[in-house]
């Protein structure tokens, strides 16, 4: 029998092995990617492939892991010790560097009786492509790096280890990539193991009962509190800089449909898909939408593929949120899934004046470097996200130099950072004056210059560089984010939003993050 009491012990049951999951994950990682940055998901799924739990993890990812499930699905009856792997942007993926594990969970006392899925995914600093990092400026998927639709990475417990071998052969940095799928491997374990743990006490028959009781509470709370907001179509549109390819601005339209208990968010009026890597998959999508109502919401309903019944997402096939194969989607998941965000924070502005906040910065401001470490002997890539001014609140200043949306990593320490690659942090600072003004302030932006001493490659793929975040009911735009290459340490040189570049020693880049918009007109 379900009641308030039990239920409230199974959520946060069911949340406890994803959190647990993702500690194993990273206290195992080998990439600071992984281990520092914590660039990595967990969740929980029922017997019926519905998220029922994840952990406070990265939004992007968790929004659109259900879609991983299901495909991974779709071609195997899974066994006891089975484990699937996959990143197919077009078959659940997001891009190519997230590498999601599925798992299926059995009954401890009944191995012909399945209670659930356990899966993750971590952000791979490198599986190949045209430039390390793995996040190009390319025209197709293929040019991204390694493929992997749904495979059997574990039959029965027995690791496939050619597949292994094979994902591996295919970086640039294959010790990495083996450390970081036996982390992953054994976050899968972890989960197993304390789901089974949850069905030992409990019996599968409570554990289905309350998983479906859960489900069915988060569309009720997100149907409540959808019906509490204002009925009525609301448009808004925001722009990319541009594809990577060419200074073509490309328009993210969407208009949201509140009647009574459920939203529609329809993208129609969305630029058409691009030849650049901009594009993002319609997972990509949806997960912002959930991502959006969710704040809306609250914690009040469970983080669960419940409040995605209320929630539904049109999207042209063939647009820029919904491409066909095989179009480039490295930038899509990082960069694009922020202006998808704004552009439905504007949308709700509408209904909800008094609490939306202005944008925020709008970019994951992706930095990739390649090449070789001659204290190690080996190669190395490195890869972060750069935090930005958040947008200021209805009843407060915004926050700087955080992440926000649908990143929710941290930065690499600057120690970790010095002691793994060979470059140098000269700068890292709170960029003054970049939040926009109003009632209240924008959150200021990030100065983050690294010094290379040695030669390399470098990608950057960021944006707001040409179009500011925006503010709300009379705030100011928030300033624009800047790139630039000074060789010599005195000549500067202003790069494109996304580039690819060689750098020497002595060169210094410097990444400058965009604020966030301000919130309400000043007092005079």
């Amino acid at each position: 029998m379900v009641d308030s009491i039990s239920l409230e012990v199974f959520k946060n049951l069911l949340i406890s092995v994803a959190e647990e999951m993702g500690v194993s994950l990273c206290r195992t990682a080998y990439s600071p990617n992984i281990k520092e940055r914590r660039d990595y998901s967990c969740a929980v799924f029922d017997s019926k492939a519905r998220m029922v739990a994840q952990a406070a993890h990265i939004p992007v990812h968790l929004g659109s892991m259900p879609a991983s499930v299901h495909a991974a699905l779709e071609g195997f009856d899974l066994e006891p010790g089975d484990m699937v792997i996959l990143n197919d942007p077009y078959l659940g993926g997001t891009h190519l560097p997230d590498i999601t594990v599925v798992s299926p969970v059995y009954d401890p006392t009944d191995a012909a009786q399945l209670i659930g899925f356990v899966a993750n995914r971590g952000h791979h600093a490198d599986i190949g492509g045209m430039t390390p990092g793995s996040l190009p400026l390319s025209q197709e998927l293929y040019q991204e790096g390694i493929i992997i639709p749904p495979l059997k990475l574990a039959s029965r417990g027995t690791l496939n280890e050619e597949l292994i071998q094979l994902i591996c052969r295919n970086s640039r940095t294959p010790e990495e990539r083996k450390g970081d799928l036996a982390a992953q491997i054994a976050a899968t374990k972890t989960g197993e193991q304390r789901l089974q743990d949850i069905c030992r006490k409990y019996g599968p028959d409570t554990l289905a009962e309350h998983t479906e009781a859960l489900l069915d509470y988060s569309e009720r709370m997100t149907k409540t509190v959808i019906q509490s907001l204002p009925d009525g179509v609301y448009s808004f549109k925001d722009f990319m800089d541009d594809d990577g390819l060419s200074d073509q601005p490309l328009v993210i339209n969407c208009t949201a449909s509140i009647k009574g208990d459920s939203i529609v968010f329809d993208f129609e009026g969305t630029a058409p898909q691009t030849a650049g890597c901009i594009n993002a998959p319609l997972a990509v999508a949806q997960s912002a939408a959930l991502y959006t109502i969710r704040c809306i919401t609250g914690p009040a309903a469970p983080a669960n593929e419940g409040c995605m019944r209320a929630i539904t997402v049109d999207a042209p096939l063939g647009c820029l949120v919904n491409p066909t194969p095989q179009h480039g989607v490295a930038g899509g998941n990082v960069e694009t899934s922020q202006r998808i965000v704004d552009v439905l924070f504007g949308c709700m502005a509408q209904a909800l004046p008094d609490i939306i906040p202005a944008a925020s910065q709008g970019s994951m401001n992706n930095i990739l470097v390649g090449g070789h470490n001659p204290l190690t002997n080996s190669p190395y890539v490195y890869y972060e996200t750069i935090a930005g001014g958040m947008g200021a609140r209805p009843t407060k200043d915004g926050l700087s130099g955080v992440h926000t949306h649908m990143t929710n990593t941290l930065n690499t320490p600057i120690e970790a950072l010095e002691f793994q690659f060979p470059f140098r942090v000269n700068r890292y600072a709170i960029r003054r004056g970049t939040g926009g003004a109003g009632k209240f302030a924008g959150g200021n932006g990030l100065i983050r210059d690294l010094l290379f001493l040695t030669q390399a490659k470098a990608t950057i793929l960021s944006e707001r560089r040409r179009f500011a975040p925006y503010g709300l009911n009379g705030g100011s735009e928030g300033s624009k984010g800047e790139n630039a290459l000074l060789k010599g340490g005195v000549e500067e040189v202003s790069l494109n939003g996304k580039a690819t570049f060689d750098v020497t020693p002595g060169d210094i880049l410097s990444i400058r993050t965009a604020g966030g918009g301000g919130w309400g007109q000043m007092s005079t």
